[in-house]
């Protein structure tokens, strides 16, 4: 399997699909990148390489006991984008990878990249605080810590109902989706995943999204019960220069079925626009 070895000597797992213009893409927690596999499919179908990496401390990277923080994962992208020679890349970043790839320009910059994508992701702020009054609060992050040190594999089994909108009427369960939630969720390693809630909630990329001089997707779904709209979306598209901001009314965090067939069209449209 192709890895990349980081300059504190972790390996980061990738998967490079297809040839053309690289789209690059930073996955979700606690997830890997098999969770991108529908866009990765469908990006590489379209003409474009598709590239999706484990996060440290996740799937098939290293289950690193320190570097779990936003700063040396955005590096790690760094030196995967490096160590791959990509030039003009579409980076595309789901929940906390959108996260990833905020932090990733804002350290490194847009010298290597056309276009971004931000989904269902966590900047500018999930945490509640006086200057971002609709975050979530710390009880709500401490929960998700409590969660996964007492029962790990239940926790994901639990979380995946709301993650992707099984819990709302109407909604058509698919346990499939469930069950691989858990199986990817169980491939991070705990400390790995432990450090990464607060990564997620508590990081601050107001000044990275300062630092977007490129065209910018943001999308999201609006009834997202992980990565509430109103603190995320919509302060991104505010914050982001050249941003277009797309709206899935009734979509969940997680996006499966006919909702990730529609983001994968808007994907490819977007990267070709």
């Amino acid at each position: 399997m192709p890895f990349i070895t980081t300059r504190d000597g972790a390996e980061i797992f990738y998967k490079d699909w297809g040839s053309g213009q690289p789209v690059v893409f930073s996955h979700g927690w606690p997830l890997n990148a098999d969770a991108w596999d529908s866009q990765l499919k469908a990006v590489a179908d379209a003409g474009f390489r598709a590239i999706a990496h484990d996060r440290r401390g996740h799937g098939r990277s290293t289950q690193t006991w320190t570097g779990n923080d936003m700063d040396t994962y955005a590096d790690d992208l760094a030196q995967l984008v490096t160590a791959l020679d990509l030039h003009d890349a579409v980076h595309v970043g789901h929940s906390t990878g959108g996260g990833e790839v905020a932090r990733y320009i804002g350290r490194h910059g847009t010298f290597r990249v056309a276009k971004a994508v931000l989904l269902g992701a966590v900047p500018p702020l999930m945490l509640k605080t006086e200057a971002n009054p609709e975050g979530l609060p710390i009880d709500a992050f401490d929960g998700i810590r409590a969660g996964v040190l007492a029962d790990r594999s239940q926790f994901y089994k639990d979380l995946a109902t709301p993650f992707y909108g099984f819990n709302r009427p109407g909604a058509r369960v698919s346990q499939g989706v469930i069950d691989e939630f858990w199986l990817l969720s169980m491939q991070a390693g705990l400390k790995p995943a432990y450090d990464c809630i607060k990564q997620f909630s508590e990081t601050d990329f107001t000044d990275d999204l300062a630092k977007f001089d490129i065209p910018t997707l943001v999308a999201h779904g609006d009834d997202d019960q992980i990565v509430p709209i109103v603190a995320s979306a919509y302060r991104t598209a505010k914050l982001v220069k050249d941003a277009t901001l797309k709206v899935y009314p009734g979509a969940p965090h997680g996006l499966y079925g006919d909702h990730s067939a529609e983001f994968s069209r808007d994907l490819v449209a977007f990267i070709k626009g």
